[in-house]
């Protein structure tokens, strides 16, 4: 029994030294509940009193001897494994990195950081609201009657039948009113939803920004000296504005604004599509009645309102004359501004 531990050990040495891998296998082999030391120790039974003791001291040291082994041989393997490793991964730092390109800002994102701006040099404050709003917010207090286009299902994302995506940022107007005592200067940027199909001219998602001035004394002729300086501010100081009559639910009278289009100063060009003005926003005086839908008295109070759409000023900004660009976040697009 003793020649066949001896056996034992030098045999499992043997395998652990030349083991590349994993040693868990050698182990169970030799020291397992099944293993050949194992075996070897169940026979005892079958030893004299005196040969136990020296036989068993045999197998200790066996086991220990192969423990160790075990132990010294798995240290070399993680050492080696370390090694292949770093030598597979290791970092050639002269080696020429690819250059990293740096972002800039997108082109709604600059148009509508710029009106912003615009406006809060003229003293208006910024105005926010929520995207998910009421039906009586959105369109009722906007005095838009019932049978109203903009009420219908295929133009308007409806959530419930009081609730709805915003179709504008007006809203926010009906709110300010109604928690600020006049007079107020806000604009309401952010974006709306509106059901329409997507193309070069339109998108179910869109940014606007919206202005609103209530106070005493308030005249058309203070809506034109605002817009007309936010114009020559925004698109150069030689820039005309043309407003021509309109209609609007929540505003009487009513007027669409026309800019010269600072490409070819008026005289016709790609751009304006030969027509020399490009429109760019709605705006009038506020109606009465959506005055006292804000808690405020139209016999005292008078204001003018407008509402520009953010990416119609960043095409013309940008000269791009199809909407879809703006969203289709195509690097090699966005990358010329």
């Amino acid at each position: 029994m003793k020649a066949q531990l001896e056996s034992i050990r030098t045999t499992a040495v043997a395998e652990i030294a030349a083991a590349e891998t994993s040693l868990e296998e050698i182990r169970i082999k030799y020291l397992g509940k099944k293993g050949a030391l194992t075996a070897i120790l169940r026979g005892m039974g079958s030893l004299t009193p005196e040969e136990r003791p020296v036989i068993g001291a045999v197998a200790n040291e066996v086991r220990n001897c192969i423990e160790e082994a075990l132990e010294i041989r798995g240290a070399e393997l993680k050492k080696q494994a370390l090694a292949r490793s770093l030598a597979e991964e290791k970092l050639d730092v002269t080696y020429n990195a690819v250059p990293s390109t740096a972002g800039h800002i997108h082109p709604i994102t600059r148009a509508l950081e710029r009106m912003t701006e615009i406006f809060i040099d003229m003293g208006f404050s910024v105005a926010e609201g929520p995207e998910v709003e009421t039906v009586g917010n959105n369109f009722d207090a906007l005095n838009a009657p019932a049978d109203h286009p903009s009420r219908d299902f295929q133009d308007t994302f409806y959530i419930t039948e009081n609730t709805l995506l915003r179709t504008q940022t007006s809203p926010v107007q009906i709110r300010a009113m109604r928690g600020m005592t006049p007079p107020i200067r806000i604009i309401s940027p952010g974006r709306v939803y509106r059901s329409d199909v997507a193309d070069a001219s339109h998108s179910p998602m869109f940014h606007q920004l919206e202005g609103l001035v209530v106070d005493k004394g308030i005249t058309m002729g203070d809506l034109k000296g605002i817009l007309s300086q936010f114009a020559k501010t925004m698109f150069g100081p030689e820039t005309k504005t043309r407003f021509r009559p309109h209609n609007f639910p929540f505003t009487e009278p009513s007027a669409e604004v026309d800019v010269s289009c600072f490409v070819c100063g008026g005289k016709g060009c790609r751009l304006c599509k030969g027509e020399g003005w490009m429109e760019i926003l709605g705006s009038g005086m506020v109606h009465p009645e959506v005055l006292k839908a804000g808690g405020i008295d139209p016999e005292v109070y008078t204001g003018f309102a407008f509402g520009m759409g953010v990416e119609r000023v960043a095409m013309v900004m940008s000269g791009i004359d199809d909407l879809r660009l703006l969203y289709e976040n195509d690097a090699r697009f966005l990358k010329q501004f």
